[in-house]
């Protein structure tokens, strides 16, 4: 299956709860930090929550 790279580039001070729990089950747990995650109708939710605190790279 098709995999997708996500960076975190914004802090997750200030963030809600469920935005910080939305980074950590993505495997986010520091800045600038790249994971790779399958490309599921759920990851894409995921990325949608957290949307200004991530980009989604190459």
């Amino acid at each position: 299956m098709a995999t997708i790279k996500i960076q975190q580039t914004k802090s997750r001070i200030g963030a809600s709860i469920d935005q910080k729990r939305t980074l950590d089950s993505l495997g986010l747990r520091k800045m600038h930090q790249i994971v790779e995650k399958e490309d599921t109708p759920v990851v894409h939710g995921m990325i949608r929550k957290v949307h200004h605190l991530v980009t989604v790279v190459d």
